[in-house]
């Protein structure tokens, strides 16, 4: 678990479970972005870790493998809005359309410009936006950059 204090919020951020989108996020062309497998590695000692996809490519398993994330295979949008509705404190990352429902029903949603691009409806649903998902992870790794980003 991450618990952030963020000055002017009432409550702090406690962030149990990530959920990561993976096709345009956190892999191109059905292959992990490069620094992505340490990065995930290191929050996963903290937070329960969960890719969601639709596995556009056929290469999730062999993506993930080794990693300590788990699969769950989606087919819409309204799928991922439905996973992260059923849990509490989950962080959520995507650069698609279909992540948009996910990003606003999260405790902390961040939007990814990444090597697919990021679909114009995102950044509205998202508490913050990135460059690319090492940008995104690191927030994570290091929550005074995302205090310093969310501070009033």
């Amino acid at each position: 678990m991450l618990v952030v204090e963020i000055p002017g919020r009432r409550a702090p951020l406690r962030l149990g479970h990530l959920a990561l989108d993976l096709n345009g996020t956190v892999a191109a062309g059905g292959r992990l972005l490069p620094g992505v497998r340490r990065r995930v590695e290191r929050l996963a000692e903290a937070l329960e870790v969960t890719v969601l996809t639709a596995d556009t490519f056929g290469t999730a398993a062999r993506a993930l493998a080794g990693l300590p994330v788990a699969l769950h295979a989606v087919r819409t949008g309204a799928d991922k809005a439905r996973f992260v509705a059923a849990r509490r404190g989950v962080v959520a990352v995507g650069n698609g359309a279909n992540d948009v429902g996910m990003l606003r029903r999260a405790a902390l949603g961040i939007a990814v410009l990444g090597p697919e691009g990021m679909a114009a409806a995102l950044p509205a649903a998202a508490d913050v936006v990135v460059a690319g998902i090492g940008d995104a992870l690191d927030l994570l790794l290091d929550p005074r950059r995302l205090v310093a980003t969310l501070r009033p």
